[in-house]
């Protein structure tokens, strides 16, 4: 295993993929716990929040680890699901945007 798909593989296992869904909308708001922050993405539009997927899209087109983890973690089942109400979107996502 080459140290990128060990992180994969310990971002699935410790289950830091995570799908937020808020009710009674059930928009979804997918993050990725890594190393110190917490990244947005989204797995449909193949897009991460973290400086690794803007460079490495730049200059290889290659998706970052965040990104491979939330594939996996669908795959398996294997995220953690948290639910909030919808009152709290606004805030949730000031959150995530002052964490950029």
């Amino acid at each position: 295993m080459t140290q990128t798909s060990d992180r994969i593989e310990s971002l699935v296992s410790e289950k830091r993929v995570k799908k937020h869904v808020f009710y009674p909308s059930k928009r979804e708001i997918w993050t990725v716990v890594g190393k110190g922050k917490e990244h947005w993405l989204d797995p449909e539009a193949e897009y991460c929040s973290c400086p690794g997927f803007y460079f490495g899209n730049i200059s290889s087109k290659k998706s970052c680890y965040h990104l491979e983890s939330a594939k996996l973690a669908i795959q398996k089942n294997m995220y953690e699901k948290v639910e909030f109400s919808d009152d709290e979107y606004s805030d949730f996502i000031c959150s995530l945007l002052s964490d950029l």
